[in-house]
């Protein structure tokens, strides 16, 4: 089957896809965006999160039927997705339950006119980092950085849905992020300081 989506906001199309053909899949093998991870693939330990119609949702359990046109944003168009989003307004997640009006954040329709400029939705070169991308560089919650793209989509998520969670809220929203390197102290320390500069940003 052929399958229509928008990725980092250009739509994309995917021919000769199968049924049981993961979103994983199709990201990684036929779009060429290796950023999210191929684990566990029983949707256990996040390193292939993306946000589906502004839903952090693990890619290698959707199938990629499933996505025809829909919004997916991976961790290459997560700088972009930022940045768009801080010019736009800020608030909750938004797509199917998300409850965007009730929130008072961006609608469904608003978040589709964004679109990824130049080459940085397929490498996310030539962008300035996001906040929360920043932060984990300068707090050090990245080693092999494997599950990385993962927990920063997942964070990503978290500071539009709560501008200031507390290490409760943090740990519950990265609970199905597995990391095997970091201990998650730096990781915490990073969804902190991202959550520290939003504030001073406002």
């Amino acid at each position: 089957m052929r399958v229509n989506f928008t990725v980092n906001g250009r739509p994309q199309e995917a021919d000769d896809v199968w049924e049981g053909e993961s979103l994983l899949y199709v990201l990684r093998e036929r779009m060429g965006l290796p950023g999210s991870k191929n684990a566990c693939e029983q949707g256990e330990c996040g390193s292939c999160t993306v946000r589906l119609d502004g839903v952090p949702v693990c890619s290698c359990l959707v199938a990629a039927g499933q996505v025809e046109g829909r919004d997916v944003v991976t961790v290459e168009g997560l700088a972009e997705f930022a940045k768009q989003r801080e010019e736009h307004g800020h608030g909750g997640a938004c797509g199917t339950g998300g409850g965007c009006g009730s929130k008072g954040g961006v609608s469904l329709d608003a978040a589709k006119q964004w679109s990824a400029k130049g080459n940085d939705s397929q490498t996310g070169e030539g962008v300035e980092l996001s906040t929360i991308q920043q932060a984990f560089i300068d707090a050090g919650a990245v080693q092999c950085g494997f599950c990385t793209p993962g927990l920063l989509v997942q964070a990503d998520a978290l500071l539009e849905e709560n501008s200031s969670p507390s290490d409760q809220d943090i740990r519950e929203a990265l609970s199905g992020n597995l990391c095997r390197c970091t201990g998650y102290e730096k990781i915490l320390d990073a969804v902190r300081l991202a959550a520290a500069r939003q504030g001073e940003a406002v």
